[in-house]
């Protein structure tokens, strides 16, 4: 996957940018969070991208969690009503669970690239010699 012609990109700085995990430069998102067919600065084509549940288990270990606890801490400590936590709680948690999922995304993306990720395959066991034993 890797092309001598790019220099190779750091899947972090490409996360940071939504670029492209090869060429740097062209754009990995079409719209917020739904990955471009292909970049429109090298052509690379996009099609190996799968982060599939990666992103949002990320945000949710890093970011939901503690927007959350914030709700619960406010309702045990203050017992505020309930329209104080539709001004305060709700918008952080949306906030905080929406906004780092295109990090997320574009980290794994650009990880799949950088480390040539594929689909696994099952290995099969190679046929037998004519005239070797068996299995055991």
């Amino acid at each position: 996957m890797s092309d001598p012609t790019y220099t190779p990109q750091s899947p972090i700085a490409c996360a940071v940018r939504s670029a492209c995990p090869r060429c740097g430069r062209g754009h990995l998102f079409k719209g917020f969070l739904q990955v471009a067919p292909s970049c429109d600065a090298c052509g690379l084509d996009f099609s190996f991208a799968d982060p599939a549940d990666g992103p949002a288990f990320f945000v949710m270990m890093t970011t939901a969690i503690p927007a959350v606890a914030f709700g619960l801490w406010l309702e045990l400590t203050y017992d505020p009503p309930v329209w104080l936590h539709f001004v305060l709680t709700l918008p952080i948690v949306l906030i905080t669970c929406t906004l780092p999922l295109r990090f997320f995304k574009g980290w794994l993306v650009a990880s799949q690239y950088v480390h040539r990720a594929e689909e696994g395959r099952l290995a099969r066991p190679a046929p037998a010699k004519p005239g070797s034993p068996g299995p055991a």
